[in-house]
């Protein structure tokens, strides 16, 4: 009878162990409320953000809170993630990403003006294993190129405006956290963004060429995997028109398909408030 009494114990035991395992927040309001406080937007002058600048000083001061929430990430369990909708995935990544960069930048700051201060070799930023995620030691890269980016995984060319690496040339970090019920129109509206910030992404009338960011360039590839809203960098181009030009005559231009492209500097500046 023993072993019979040992396995009921063991079955009521499970409700118990489920529930002691702790919930994660998808509201991510911890991360929310660090953004909505340090990011300011900075607009083009119709009243549409399309760039950010994030108040690293003023961060500094609530490292403490900042150092919580990271270590709400650390403690998911790989199980906890595997049973998560790939919008909740998602998520937690791009938050991950984001706030883990930040926390990198404040590690030096402010003795540092650009994230490539550290190194890009030696300390190079990314490829630290700086904190842990998912039970590992991980890095920015193995969020971003090991796992965002893997071939199967989402397949979705916006993890580029979605991941900020800390610097003016990125496509803007926004003021507000990734949450699974938004995740399309929060990427969406930052695709958007990044297109209309002719500092980053424009058509040049003079030589009837396109300028777009060196993300077009160095992951050109990712635009061409199918996803619902693109399957090319011309793609890009065609869907965007009414944010890289301005006369109807250059739109035209940029929807004939045959604009050549030159792609801008990358500015590696920190995005800090100046």
């Amino acid at each position: 009878m023993k072993p019979r009494r040992d396995f009921l114990f063991a079955l009521l035991a499970l409700p118990l162990c489920a529930a002691a395992q702790p919930s994660f927040d998808h509201s991510y309001a911890a991360w929310d409320t660090l953004l909505s406080k340090h990011v300011r937007l900075i607009e083009n002058g119709k009243g549409r953000p399309i760039a950010s600048q994030v108040d690293y000083k003023a961060l500094a001061k609530e490292r403490a809170e900042l150092t919580s929430y990271l270590q709400s990430l650390s403690a998911v369990t790989p199980a906890q993630y595997a049973g998560w909708s790939k919008q909740q995935q998602y998520a937690f990544l791009a938050n991950a990403y984001n706030a883990f960069t930040i926390e990198k930048v404040l590690m030096r700051y402010p003795n540092l003006k650009s994230i490539r201060d550290f190194g890009t070799v030696l300390g190079n930023p990314w490829k630290d294993r700086f904190f842990s995620l998912l039970g590992k030691p991980q890095h920015l890269d193995g969020i971003e190129h090991e796992v965002m980016r893997a071939p199967g995984v989402f397949d979705d060319p916006r993890v580029h405006v979605a991941v900020n690496c800390a610097s003016v040339g990125c496509p803007m970090l926004g003021n507000r956290a990734f949450t699974p019920d938004k995740l399309d129109v929060q990427l969406d509206e930052l695709f958007v963004r990044f297109m209309s910030d002719r500092s980053r992404n424009r058509y040049n009338a003079q030589t009837k060429t396109a300028e777009l960011s060196r993300i077009f360039d160095w992951y050109g590839k990712d635009f061409e995997k199918g996803h619902k809203s693109f399957s090319s960098v011309n793609d890009v181009i065609a869907k965007y028109v009414e944010q890289l030009a301005d006369s109807p005559d250059d739109r035209a231009q940029l929807r004939s398909d045959k604009v050549p492209i030159r792609f801008l500097e990358y500015d590696w500046s920190l995005n800090d408030v100046r």
